[in-house]
């Protein structure tokens, strides 16, 4: 998952913005 591909834990944010903040994984 691309840090501005939507976040995959189904929140509708950016995953960055989202899980990706405090646990970058792919």
């Amino acid at each position: 998952v691309g840090r501005n591909d939507p976040c995959p834990c189904g929140s509708g944010k950016k995953y960055k913005h989202c899980c990706g903040r405090t646990a970058p994984q792919d």
